[in-house]
């Protein structure tokens, strides 16, 4: 029984893994996760079985009260030999009904941790649910060597803790991920409607709207580029979260040569190959996909020295990694990476490229998981 909280991450991170595990290694498949148009989508995509159990992602003690009954009656009507939870209000409920439930297996993926950038009550209160989880939980897979860091440093479990192959839990398709000629297409035009000329310089950011992004940083290092570079674009694609958190429009609308996406968009790719580099200044991750992403379309990047993200950009060779919260050492990064000549740039793309496919290619990441499941037989 795989469990997220939303359909979206069982869609996403499980891409194919669900089919392969139930189709070629022997396992029947349960999907679980909120009742929501991505779980269905899923198990006809996969070809498993879902169950809908309504979960709140933030705090709500009455409603998980609710979906944690919900969860032990499906488990005890299911009765599976292992469940297997990922994102965090998942993981808690997921864990504790499968313990009361007597599920054998119990597995955790970490893959991000919210405490370690919290504060006063909250900060307690998520490394309380963290501990609980681990307690629950006989098996914990951290994403990468940040996470089961910060994991062992802050205390929340003494039990092993195993990351699986270079860490990472969905992987790239390589063939998907390249500059086919349809992508380049579809990158050109989305300059030219974006009215960026011919030879100018683009950094594209993908994600959310938000400050823990770094987003007040970016659009402030941005817009002090030297002279020299005034011909450089921004490209933001993602969308707002609506929450207290979110950048203003006003401020984003404000900063020259900024052009946003205009929302979600289900293909990354071109907005990608649009551009001559990655910028993703968060605060905090646990992996983050579309460093990955990027360096398989063969951008180079400029990234945070934060967990995940100094875990994919070799510095020097793949990009460049400064501390998180300064503007002023992002600037010099993206002012270094605009003033590459375009062979540098195919250089370091071609790395980044190289470098991510062999670590993070979909089939490593989903046969790591495979064979650890095939340890506990």
């Amino acid at each position: 029984m795989r469990i997220t909280t939303v359909g979206l991450s069982l869609a996403v991170f499980c891409r194919g893994l669900l089919r392969r595990l139930n189709e070629r290694e022997g396992y029947e498949v349960v999907a679980v996760s909120s009742p929501d148009a991505d779980l269905e989508t899923t198990g006809r995509r996969e070809g498993v079985r879902t169950v809908g159990v309504a979960m709140e992602r933030r705090m709500a003690p009455l409603a998980d009260l609710r979906s944690l009954v919900r969860l032990v009656g499906v488990m005890r009507r299911e009765r599976p030999d292992m469940v297997h939870t990922m994102t965090p209000k998942a993981g808690l409920l997921g864990m504790m009904a499968a313990r009361i439930a007597g599920v054998p297996v119990r597995i955790h993926t970490f893959t991000g941790l919210l405490f370690p950038t919290a504060t006063g009550l909250k900060r307690r209160l998520l490394r309380l649910t963290d501990r609980l989880t681990c307690a629950c939980a006989t098996h914990i897979i951290p994403e990468g060597e940040g996470v089961k860091a910060d994991l062992t440093a802050a205390g929340i479990t003494r039990k092993p803790m195993r990351v699986l192959g270079h860490g990472n839990v969905r992987g790239i398709d390589p063939d998907h991920y390249a500059r086919t000629p349809e992508v380049m297409a579809e990158a050109a035009a989305i300059r030219r409607r974006l009215g960026i000329p011919d030879g100018a310089r683009v950094l594209v950011y993908v994600g959310r709207f938000v400050g823990d992004k770094g987003l007040r940083e970016l659009l402030e290092a941005f817009a002090a580029l030297p002279s020299d570079l005034s011909d450089a674009h921004l490209l933001m694609v993602g969308a707002p979260e609506g929450g207290a958190d979110d950048i203003p429009a006003q401020l984003i609308a404000q900063t020259p040569r900024v052009s946003v996406s205009g929302g979600w968009t289900d293909d990354v790719r071109p907005w990608l190959a649009a551009a001559d580099g990655l910028v993703f200044p968060s605060y905090r991750e646990g992996f983050p996909n579309v460093v990955i992403e990027a360096g398989a379309m063969g951008l180079p990047a400029v990234v945070t020295d934060i967990n995940g993200s100094r875990e994919i950009v070799e510095r020097g060779r793949t990009g460049w990694i400064v501390p998180p919260r300064e503007a002023g050492t992002l600037r010099e990064a993206m002012t270094e990476l605009l003033r590459l000549s375009t062979a540098e740039r195919a250089a370091m793309g071609e790395r980044a490229r190289r470098s991510v496919t062999e670590r993070f290619n979909i089939e490593l990441v989903q046969q790591s998981l495979i064979d650890f499941y095939r340890t506990l037989k």
